[in-house]
């Protein structure tokens, strides 16, 4: 019994975390860290 709601719980947080990863409000900011190794140094810096 509880292992059905651990179980069922992490499937939730699973899915939770790859909606969050593959929403349209996240690609900019994934596309700007994906390019960090390669700008200037101090570029990202504030």
């Amino acid at each position: 019994m509880v292992s059905g709601i651990v179980t069922g719980a992490l499937i939730v947080l699973f899915i939770a975390g790859w909606v969050w990863a593959w929403s349209p409000r996240r690609k900019a900011d994934f596309e700007d860290a994906a390019r960090m190794p390669l700008g200037e140094e101090g570029e990202n810096n504030p």
